[in-house]
């Protein structure tokens, strides 16, 4: 099996704090930079498996630095350069404490919550008579509050987000108008490439000179759900589950082995044949959702090769 990043320990010039996510590690430099490390490692309702799944990181990495080439012309990113297949570099930002969901159709955890009998998720209400999958009549905001490391997000009404102050109203906004020119734009390009984009997620923070940029992913397939555009409907109508590009199938796979993240659950283990398998699907989401194929990186000395390229990225950038 082919060698995964899962930590890093990097001390880099100018280096002041880092930050562990649930996948990514962000190192705060210096001159107000940030070196972000996307990671091999895997969260699954909001818990980070044992085992890294190879290349992972690398993907998520190169369809993110993609997805935000594709749409700065409409929102301003945070990103400066891409030094390495696992690293982007960019300006320091202060994040907004929420994530800004955004649904076209009723999946995931809105058609679970659905199920339960709600018609209203994170205030936003989703009509009567909807079968999974279904499409809203207009794409729904659910936020929800940014966990840390093996906490769970929450989720929060933009009420309640307002009325606790966690955004102002001004700055909540334009969150709110970036996310939906966002999913737009995003739809348009999961169209030209057969496929439909059904929810994803997106994060801003705001630079030193209060600028509020896109940070993080962009439609990756951790952060986003896909179905391929061919068959939606006839499988809509007769009720069968969608071709899906996500990581709702190890989701699936976990609630078939009784896990969901919850309390006294057990986390079960994968096998190494089943995260080759998780590794080859995260590459054929790379390819479907980037239309181009995917060239795997050396991985004989990932951090190796990670601290040399943002050495020479930072010289170059001085």
């Amino acid at each position: 099996m082919s060698q995964t990043i899962t930590d890093s320990n990097f001390n880099f010039p100018g280096q002041k704090s880092v930050y562990k996510g649930k996948v990514r590690e962000v190192y705060h430099l210096e001159n107000d930079l940030l070196v972000m490390i996307a990671t091999d490692r895997l969260s699954a309702f909001d818990v980070v498996m044992p085992k890294g799944i190879p290349y992972k990181g690398q993907m998520l990495n190169q369809i993110a630095t993609k997805m935000m080439a594709e749409t700065q012309d409409l929102v301003p990113n945070w990103l400066l350069a891409t030094p390495d297949p696992n690293v982007a570099v960019g300006k320091a930002c202060e994040p907004f404490k929420v994530e800004m969901v955004i649904r076209g159709y009723l999946s995931g955890h809105a058609a679970r919550q659905y199920k339960l009998g709600h018609r209203v998720l994170c205030g936003a209400p989703m009509p009567e008579g909807m079968i999974e999958n279904d499409q809203f009549p207009t794409p729904i905001i659910t936020p929800a509050t940014k966990a840390e490391m093996g906490d769970h997000d929450e989720d929060i009404s933009k009420e309640d987000i307002l009325a606790k102050g966690i955004v102002s109203p001004e700055d909540y906004a334009v969150l709110e108008h970036y996310t939906q020119l966002l999913f737009a734009r995003g739809s348009e390009i999961a169209d030209a490439r057969g496929l439909i984009l059904v929810d994803t997620k997106y994060e801003f923070g705001k630079t030193t000179d209060g600028q509020i940029v896109l940070i993080d992913e962009i439609h990756t397939p951790d952060s986003s759900r896909y179905f391929y555009k061919e068959g939606y409907a006839s499988r809509q109508a007769l009720r069968e589950p969608q071709k899906q590009l996500s990581k709702e199938f190890v989701r699936q796979w976990l609630i078939e082995h009784d896990f969901q993240g919850l309390e006294g659950q057990t986390l079960p283990t994968m096998s190494d044949d089943y995260i080759e398998l998780v590794s080859e699907r995260y590459i054929e989401l790379f390819e479907n959702i980037t239309g181009t194929p995917f060239e795997k990186a050396d991985t004989t000395n990932i951090a190796e090769r990670i601290e040399q390229n943002v050495l020479s990225c930072l010289k170059e950038l001085a």
